[in-house]
Order: structure tokens, then C-alpha cells, then sequence
């Protein structure tokens, strides 16, 4: 028998983990006939067939859910080998960073530029992403989450305090009492965020314009008068509404995978970052 492609492998277990071929290769990057392409070419190797085909979709075969305990122990070992790759390397090389948007956006894209020298020979991959990603198989080498993990072979740090400011424009104070504000929120995703049950209950009942899961979309709104939020402080700059105290503050955490860490360029960058993070918001 030949020897299995890892490829191929981890391109089995992405429709088990998506659940479909086609989130697979959304997931992947490629198209779908890519995915159905190298899961063919596996079970020729391996000379079983793991999925069932239907016309509703692909099922896993009884020989694919024998086969897949220890696949994902391959995996396992596979990503490990490639963490502790990345930590045995020299200082030179990208580092890929994963933060929620609008950090990324608003807090660290405009202070790269300001590093520039300090990280030479160090490519920066900046993932703008909500979900949070897996250290543990390699989605990123730096997370930048506003909660800290459990999980023990994580590295943590507390790199920036939060603080969060009922906003609107001035125009919009202007032309409407306190008992006509309109208020513009999170969404159902993320209705348990402290910022928004605050916000709830500073509402008392008063109606919302405008739910989003994109905190760009929500002071964009604010900025342009359509409502009441409450938005960062580096969202906030000229629509804090004075007297309206918030007492929300979110610390914002910077994890690293242990294997990883042990890269120099992974270090450089990380301590680089958080000094990044010292540095008020604009």
C-alpha cells in the first residue's frame, strides 16, 4: 500500500469538520471539485471508501468513521510537528496575527507602519476575524482576544484595557431629548457582550434603529446620526456624550501557542505588539 498524502488527509477531515464538501472548500480556499479530487485520491490509497455519495450530500462510510479517531490523531501529531517547527526557526519570516476587525483595522494596521524597521526581515499577516482562531493547528501564530482561554498549553497576557463610551454626534444630542434617543446595538450573536447588556439596561425600553455583528458598522452609524451606541475608546474620538458614564472596560489578551512561542520572530513580534498596544488609541 502506498503511503497516505497529509494533504489528502486533512482535506478528509475538513468536509468532517464543515459538514459538507462545499463549506469544506470554502474553508480550504478551493473549489469543490478539488476537495472531491484529493478525498478520491485518498481512499485509492487507502483502498476504502469513506464517504457515502448522495444526492443530498456526502455521509461518512462506516470505514471513514473507523479511520477517523486515528486521523485525527495524525493530524494532531502533524500540527505539533509544525508548531514546534515554527518555534525551532530562525528570526526571520511571516508571523500571522489574528484579531477581531476592528482592532485590527482601528488599533493595529495604522502602527505597523511605525515598526517597520524594528521587525525587518518579519512579514506581517494581519487576519481581520471574528471567530476565534485555532492556535493548536497553526491558524495563526499571535491571537488577540478579548477573553482569556482555559486551555494549558496557551501562553497569555493582558496587553491593553478597553474602556467603552456611550457615543453619538453631537447634531444628533442637539435635536433630540434624552426620552426621544434611539439606540444602535450589537445582534443576537452578540447580545451577551458586557457592552450590550450595559446598553440594554441603560435603554430602559427606549427603541433600537439598528443591530449589527460589525462594530465598523455600528460607528459608522452612530457617526453619521442615526442613534445612540456605545463604542470603544478607539472608536470613540468625538462622540463621547459628556455626563453619560459607561463602566464597561474589557481587557484584551494576547495568546500564543507554548510551542511557538519559542520562535524568535514569533517573540519579536509578540513584544513588539504589545508595546503597539501601550500606546493610546486613536
Amino acid at each position: 500500500m502506498d503511503t497516505p498524502d497529509w494533504n489528502d488527509l486533512r482535506y478528509f477531515l475538513a468536509v468532517i469538520k464543515s459538514g459538507s464538501l462545499s463549506a469544506a472548500a470554502r474553508s480550504l480556499g478551493v473549489e469543490h471539485t478539488t476537495v472531491s479530487r484529493r478525498i478520491e485520491a485518498l481512499e485509492k490509497v487507502l483502498g476504502v471508501r469513506l464517504f457515502d455519495r448522495f444526492a443530498r450530500g456526502w455521509s461518512l462510510s462506516t470505514a471513514g468513521a473507523a479511520l477517523l479517531p486515528q486521523a485525527r490523531r495524525v493530524e494532531e501529531e502533524i500540527q505539533g510537528l509544525l508548531r514546534l517547527a515554527t518555534g525551532a526557526a530562525d528570526g526571520f519570516g511571516s508571523v500571522r496575527i489574528s484579531a477581531p476587525p476592528a482592532i485590527a483595522a482601528h488599533w493595529i494596521a495604522p502602527r505597523l507602519a511605525g515598526l517597520h524597521a524594528q521587525l525587518s526581515g518579519i512579514q506581517i499577516e494581519l487576519g481581520a476575524e471574528p471567530a476565534y482562531v485555532d492556535l493548536s493547528r497553526r491558524e495563526a501564530d499571535i491571537a488577540i482576544r478579548f477573553r482569556r482561554p482555559l486551555a494549558p498549553d496557551l501562553a497569555v497576557r493582558v496587553v491593553a484595557t478597553v474602556k467603552y463610551y456611550l457615543c453619538a454626534t453631537p447634531e444628533y444630542l442637539a435635536s433630540h431629548n434624552l426620552d426621544q434617543w434611539e439606540f444602535i446595538g450589537y445582534d443576537e450573536s452578540l447580545a451577551e457582550t458586557p457592552q450590550q447588556e450595559w446598553l440594554d439596561a441603560f435603554a430602559a425600553g427606549r427603541p433600537y434603529v439598528f443591530y449589527s455583528n460589525d462594530l465598523n458598522s455600528i460607528a459608522a452609524a452612530v457617526r453619521f446620526g442615526a442613534g445612540i451606541a456605545i463604542l470603544p475608546d478607539y472608536l470613540a474620538t468625538g462622540l463621547i456624550i459628556p455626563d453619560m458614564i459607561s463602566p464597561v472596560q474589557r481587557e484584551l489578551w494576547m495568546v500564543i501557542h507554548d510551542d511557538v512561542r519559542k520562535s524568535p520572530r514569533v517573540r519579536r513580534t509578540a513584544d513588539l505588539i504589545a508595546e503597539l498596544f501601550s500606546s493610546p488609541a486613536n
